[in-house]
């Protein structure tokens, strides 16, 4: 696959070397001990999660529903960057080939614009429920949150295309080095030497579509939560209201945050030590977080959990 680019006939490289977070051994060792353990924790967490939802009939509501996406989209998202890092980790040097690499961008990509509009959904169902209660069985019909999970999940994915075409259009001109432990659009669009304006026209009107529209349309969402939660006359009505999106807003917050750092910084002020430790957030950090934060500050999560532990345990001993 040949390009021409800045005068000079090139081509992608057939495999790239990802320089990784340390060169030194005792290092890597560590890392290595840390980030398994985070992954293990991970999938033990948000699979847990998803299985809880499905199997306690307390759970089968929307806002549970969407968790439970959510929950599976974080053990896709970093089942599609762990492994490889783990191995990268262990082995002398990092090299990734161009199909690997290019396939590692598309799902990474994808899962976390998946999970950009997921989270829009739930501040959705958290307006819906909050402003609008009478409205809630009718505009968060079964139905109705199948169809807005199922959009998401979809165009996260054609978003994701758009964006890993884009990239196969970049020249490298021999370069295949990328000071990174990923596959990331950011990292290889700043290795490239040819069609990078192209690249990152893409990956700011992509940033448009998937970061600032679902923050505008959650920040409307909150707008109105407040509003409305302000009016409520007494203190523990209020407090119940903000409870049941306090979970929500947390995630928001870290989710955004990260992704505004790796994505909306401009290249100029931002260092490849700033995008690593930016990375190792998003990767390991947050989707550990995410049961976490949903199940110990939620009472019906823990109710449900007991409930569906004491229905196994009284089932064994039957």
């Amino acid at each position: 696959m040949h390009r021409t680019g800045e005068g000079n006939q090139t081509s992608l490289p057939q495999e790239f070397i990802l320089l990784g977070l340390s060169s030194r051994p005792e290092v890597r060792l560590a890392l290595f001990a840390g980030f398994l353990t985070l992954y293990l924790v991970t999938l033990l967490g948000n699979l847990l999660t998803a299985l809880l939802v499905w199997a306690s009939p307390l759970l089968h509501t929307p806002m549970y529903f969407f968790l439970a996406n959510l929950s599976l989209l974080e053990v896709g998202y970093t089942s599609s960057v762990l492994p490889q890092m783990l191995a990268h980790l262990l082995a002398e040097r990092g090299t990734m080939p161009l199909a690997r690499c290019m396939a590692q961008l598309y799902f990474s990509l994808s899962f976390g614009i998946t999970d950009s509009f997921l989270l829009t959904v739930m501040s959705y169902d958290r307006f819906v429920a909050i402003c609008r209660p009478l409205h809630y069985p009718l505009l968060m019909a079964k139905q109705v949150c199948v169809t807005l999970a199922a959009a998401s999940w979809v165009n996260g994915f054609l978003i994701s295309a758009i964006n890993t075409a884009s990239t196969l259009q970049l020249s490298f001109c021999g370069h295949r080095d990328i000071d990174h432990f990923v596959c990331e659009m950011p990292a290889m669009v700043g290795l490239s030497c040819a069609g990078r304006e192209q690249a990152q026209t893409t990956m700011t009107a992509s940033c448009m579509v998937t970061v600032v529209c679902p923050l505008s349309l959650i920040f409307l969402s909150y707008a109105r939560i407040l509003c409305t939660i302000l009016s409520i006359p007494s203190a523990a009505g209020r407090q119940k209201a903000f409870s049941t999106c306090s979970s929500h807003l947390l995630v928001v917050i870290l989710f955004f945050g990260t992704v505004i750092s790796m994505y909306l910084t401009p290249s100029s002020s931002s260092s490849v030590g700033q995008l690593k430790t930016s990375s190792v957030f998003y990767i390991t950090v947050t989707p550990i977080l995410n049961p976490l934060i949903y199940s110990l500050r939620n009472k019906e999560v823990i109710a449900a959990l007991r409930k569906t532990m004491g229905k196994g345990v009284g089932t064994g001993l039957a």
